[in-house]
């Protein structure tokens, strides 16, 4: 028994407007939550000291930031890393000149006099100009990815398929940025791969549907690219659904129960996956449409002389044939 109907005719593309307006709204709350909040960069990027200590019992977060009150810091973050007997303590670089071994000594000694026993896990240090760099390579990774794919799909497909599939990248990428910012979660390395993930997860699921509208051109004879793109993406709706849920509930499983240092991560993913799914369909294979894609685009060339093969008169679903062009 499938779980999915294969056979579904529903008219994704009598809703494209009203997908591109609450697209153009969400990225317009994405970009005024930058423009007000900012991205809150994490030391990965910032540079700074990460200390990190164990508690004999799980203590209240609160009396931790009062002992580092009292011992003179006034620019950190505390938060619980895994148990809730394990303490991070986020330095930025400006806490004087201070090296990193010093700062994490003077940490632990105002922990320890208001908790004895406190045990020191680890302490990392990163330069602010190590972190400069870390920016400055983690944007050109995104840049790279999204030109690879331009030039990928130009070559695999059509230049029309591939100005949408860098559209659906480009939306994927500010929306998670958007929400990220709108939330305030820590931007890392990690929440770098995971945006490359999700470029590698949104494309998937573009070039799926890019493939089977390309194969319907080239197939069926008769139907407009509006109802033939409603056709292939139906063809496509089981698949594509059953992978995003299945990749859904692992990302839920990570981002409740994987901890504090892979929370972003999972955060990240889990928008990504959304996006990514919705983009394939409403930004991807609109924008095609918009831009005028073609049979005549998509048709192999027939050599002189050659037979020329019966058309196929299969007749489309009459809700897809309602749709329009």
């Amino acid at each position: 028994m499938d779980i999915i109907k294969t056979n579904t005719h529903i008219d994704f593309m009598a809703a494209r407007n009203y997908a591109l307006i609450l697209s153009a709204v969400v990225l317009l709350i994405g970009v005024f939550a930058l423009a007000t909040r900012g991205i809150n960069f994490g030391l990965d990027f910032t540079g700074g000291t990460l200390i990190e200590v164990s508690y004999p019992a799980a203590p209240e977060l609160g009396e931790v930031r009062e002992a580092l009150v009292n011992a003179g810091f006034d620019d950190f973050t505390v938060q619980t890393f895994g148990t809730a007997r394990d303490i991070v303590v986020r330095m930025p670089a400006d806490q004087g000149d201070d090296s990193g071994a010093d700062l994490s000594t003077q940490v632990l000694n105002a922990l320890s006099a208001q908790e004895p026993g406190i045990d020191l896990r680890r302490v990392e240090f990163v330069g602010p100009q190590v972190g400069q760099e870390l920016a400055e390579q983690g944007g050109l990774a995104l840049l790279y990815a999204i030109i690879g794919v331009l030039l990928y799909v130009s070559f695999r497909f059509q230049w029309r398929f591939a100005v949408g599939a860098v559209a659906a990248l480009v939306h994927d990428v500010l929306l998670i940025v958007g929400f990220l910012a709108l939330f305030q979660i820590n931007f890392d390395l990690t929440v770098v791969a995971a945006i490359l993930a999700v470029i590698g997860y949104s494309l998937n699921d573009t070039i799926v549907l890019y493939d089977r509208l390309r194969e319907n051109f080239r197939v069926k004879r008769k139907g407009t690219p509006t109802e033939l793109c409603n056709l292939s993406i139906n063809q496509m709706l089981s698949r594509t659904l059953m992978t995003s849920l299945t990749t859904l509930l692992v990302l839920a499983a990570l981002f409740y129960f994987g901890g504090e240092i892979i929370h972003a991560f999972a955060f990240t993913l889990i928008i990504g996956v959304i996006v990514g799914t919705y983009s394939s369909i409403y930004i991807a294979g609109a924008a095609a449409i918009m831009l005028g894609v073609s049979k005549q685009d998509l048709m192999p060339v027939e050599k002189e002389g050659a037979d020329q093969p019966d058309q196929e008169t299969e007749v489309l679903p009459e809700r897809f044939r309602r749709s329009g062009a």
